[in-house]
């Protein structure tokens, strides 16, 4: 739907621009591009996923320009997206082979390779730090030497372990269905509208671009009570895969020809969901289904949520919304569903008066009776 600016309004909209600009000036501070990536990186983080751009520098960019505004960073960012040229589509990527930063599971204390604890907010105390009121570059200085001196006695660093997955022992041990490989062709969503009933890549696409809050509200939904989805968490990965591309003009070419052009930070989930199952005695069974969630950055609470719906959606049948997905795709996209309310701000003085006018109608008719 077009909407049309009333007429004699380019005066008033320059000038709220200006104003815009003057709210964001007025206090004398500039904020670095550079200051957002390095200490802002879970904001930084959520737009690269919501806009499908993977981009550190232009996503702060975007943060910088939107005054904070998360929805307005990931307009903004999928606004330039848009005019971008697809040049080529990368490889299928193993998680496998990413390079693990930070890894754990609430399914086993001892997993194959150990749980890596990272860099996470999870076991700090959610109490305000007054001490970053007079942070200074001198002190961060110094406490980056002491940290980077003792990373050196732990070891050198060289080696690159590469973590198995731990569904895989499961599988091993007959407890998890084993799959064979679907090659088909993925749907890609920022090509092809998305039509129902969606495919499981049409699905997942759109569940990794979800506004993080909406996404994690609906999976709180499942978990709580609609539907009652209440997995074991397999694992969680976070680490940076190894993004290489194929030669254009050669179909066939064997794969230690492709070209590496760098790496994306990602955060991977692999939930276990219970499900009763009949066997073939016709006789109540517990099996367990895998959610699958994965998105840009250091992004855990929404890979969770999403892998939560991941195997919602897998049940269709099931009568409760987070199961619909419909319900559930046409609702979690930052852009649709900020700028439709949004439009609400924008002129309706023709409908409304028209309203207004059938209901001063009706009351008449009502006081001549």
């Amino acid at each position: 739907m077009g909407y049309v600016a009333v007429k004699g309004g380019t005066n008033a909209i320059e000038a709220s621009l200006k104003r815009l600009t003057y709210e964001r000036l007025k206090d004398g501070e500039i904020i670095e591009v550079q200051t957002i990536m390095a200490t802002m990186r879970s904001l930084v983080d959520q737009v690269m996923s919501e806009s499908s751009l993977y981009s550190p520098y232009l996503a702060a960019l975007s943060i910088k320009q939107a005054n904070g505004s998360m929805e307005e960073a990931v307009f903004i960012m999928r606004a330039h997206r848009s005019t971008l040229p697809r040049l080529y589509y990368s490889e299928t990527v193993e998680s496998e082979t990413m390079f693990v930063e930070r890894r754990i599971s609430a399914s086993f204390k001892d997993i194959p390779g150990g749980q890596l604890l990272g860099a996470t907010n999870d076991y700090t105390h959610r109490l305000l730090d007054f001490t970053l009121i007079n942070e200074s570059a001198s002190t961060n200085e110094s406490w980056l030497h002491d940290y980077e001196q003792a990373l050196q006695h732990v070891g050198d660093g060289n080696e690159v372990i590469y973590f198995p997955k731990v569904v895989d022992h499961l599988r091993h041990e007959g407890l998890f269905e084993t799959y064979d490989c679907d090659n088909s062709k993925p749907t890609d969503i920022t090509k092809e509208n998305l039509s129902f009933p969606a495919t499981r890549s049409a699905r997942l696409q759109t569940l990794t671009r979800g506004q993080t809050g909406a996404v994690t509200a609906l999976g709180y939904a499942s978990l709580r009570g609609y539907g009652q989805v209440h997995p074991t968490v397999g694992e969680v990965r976070v680490g940076t895969l190894p993004i290489s591309v194929g030669h254009p003009n050669e179909a066939d070419e064997d794969e230690a020809d492709h070209y590496y052009i760098g790496n994306i930070k990602v955060s991977e989930v692999e939930s276990f969901v219970p499900v009763s199952v009949k066997n073939k005695q016709n006789e109540n069974e517990l099996e367990f289904e895998i959610g699958y969630g994965i998105c840009y950055g250091q992004n855990e609470t929404k890979a969770i949520a999403m892998s939560i719906l991941d195997q919602c959606l897998e049940h269709p049948e099931a009568d409760f919304p987070t199961h619909d997905e419909e319900f559930v795709l046409l609702h979690i996209d930052s852009v649709e569903s900020t700028g439709f309310i949004s439009h609400l701000k924008l002129p309706h003085y023709v409908t409304f008066q028209s309203k207004l006018d059938s209901i001063r109608e009706v009351k008449k008719e009502g006081k001549q009776q």
